[in-house]
């Protein structure tokens, strides 16, 4: 058994150091997080279904959820790859069937749709979100600790975990709603555009609400309202969207697949 004296003095350094142990571990999760990407039966499903659907009607259940994970495995991060691994299943599903419908049906156009949906809209687009946040977070909104105190800071992975949470209903309201609504979105009335722009401004506002949500819920942290700002700027766009009577729907299908509606 180690000395008491040794044990005092590496606690009394960890605690200096602030995140010297935590920093180990999660160099340790990121690899074992990758490798159950392709170990479907490491996946915890059942749970991830559970999320998804609490993300529509009660994220802050998710979150609660969320700390009792740090209690249990100490580690906000989830070390379950499965909510990335279905979310990017449904959007190949979900640009696939936009691709079909609007007959990009050759089979580099269904690529190419999928690849910008899952590889650009979702995963290049949410790292750097995730890392914005993770910098930002630690930067300047973590609360001051005092000398013998554990200095803890956001996990990326729990950054890119938010993304991820907040990104499923966007993504629910943006594809797959907007999908079911295109006879009526791609109409050439105010009425179709209201409409549209009204689905867009509700998608990116959960997404905010969910993301503020994610950090509120770490304990050291403050002033993660700042989360919520942005949605200021979006209901004034949405203004200025509705009274130019432009409809976001057709102008998103006309980039994603480069004609005129």
């Amino acid at each position: 058994m180690l000395p008491i004296s040794y044990t005092n003095l590496n606690s009394s350094r960890i605690t200096r150091d602030g995140t010297a142990s935590s920093a180990s571990r999660y160099r340790r999760l990121i690899p074992e997080y990758f490798r159950r990407i392709f170990h479907y039966p490491q996946m915890d499903i059942e749970y991830t279904f559970w999320i998804m659907f609490y993300l529509c009607f009660n994220p802050s259940r998710v979150y609660r959820v969320t700390s009792w994970h740090k209690q249990t495995k100490n580690q906000w991060a989830r070390d379950d790859p499965a909510f990335a691994v279905i979310l990017v299943f449904f959007m190949a599903i979900a640009s696939m069937s936009y691709a079909i419908t609007f007959h990009f049906l050759s089979f580099l156009n269904v690529i190419k749709v999928m690849f910008w949906a899952v590889f650009v809209d979702f995963i290049t687009v949410g790292l750097l979100i995730a890392t914005i946040g993770w910098w930002v977070t630690n930067k300047f909104l973590r609360v001051s600790v005092h000398n013998h105190s554990v200095d803890q800071s956001v996990e990326w992975l729990y950054a890119f975990d938010i993304h991820c949470n907040s990104f499923f209903p966007l993504f629910i309201i943006l594809y797959v709603v907007q999908f079911f609504l295109l006879p009526i979105l791609l109409s050439n009335s105010l009425f179709a555009a209201i409409l549209s722009n009204t689905l867009y401004i509700i998608g990116f506002s959960y997404y905010y609400y969910v993301t503020f949500l994610g950090y509120n819920a770490l304990p050291f942290l403050q002033h993660t309202v700042v989360f919520l700002y942005p949605i200021g700027i979006l209901f004034a766009l949405y203004i200025v969207s509705v009274v130019m009577g432009k409809n976001l729907t057709v102008s998103i299908i006309n980039f994603y697949f480069g004609f005129q509606l």
